[in-house]
């Protein structure tokens, strides 16, 4: 049950057990640029939030996301119509996987969504005012 009051600066001064969670590494057989995005992903989230059962559907995510930049840079304006659609193909199939395993693992802005907490002016009429 939580005090009541406010938190004492003796309490404040206090890590929570939480933070001194360490995150996960990448595994060893991602490559240096799917390394890096690991670690972007799992520096940004808490450091409870991936647990050994999502580490092979963020090491995926990591390699679909490098994927995704590589055939990017190969879309050139002087590609011919075939090659240039089938480029582009491959770059809507990485992106489908990316929002697909995204979504999984509740990284997207979509899968955090809250219709109970969300506010604006969608939910009140100006007139209600």
């Amino acid at each position: 049950m939580a005090s009541r009051g406010r938190r004492s600066a003796a309490a404040l001064a206090v890590i929570p057990p939480q933070s001194l969670q360490v995150r996960p590494e990448p595994p060893a057989d991602l490559t240096a640029e799917q390394a890096i995005e690991w670690r972007a992903i799992v520096d940004r989230m808490p450091a409870d939030w991936f647990t050994r059962e999502t580490h092979a559907l963020l090491a995926q995510l990591c390699r679909h996301i490098t994927a995704s930049r590589a055939i990017a840079k190969r879309l050139i304006p002087d590609l011919s119509n075939g090659e240039l659609n089938t480029l582009l193909r491959m770059q809507e199939r990485e992106g489908k996987a990316i929002e697909k395993l995204s979504r999984a693992m509740r990284l997207s802005q979509y899968s955090r969504y809250d219709r109970k907490k969300a506010t604006g002016s969608a939910t009140r009429r100006p007139w209600q005012d």
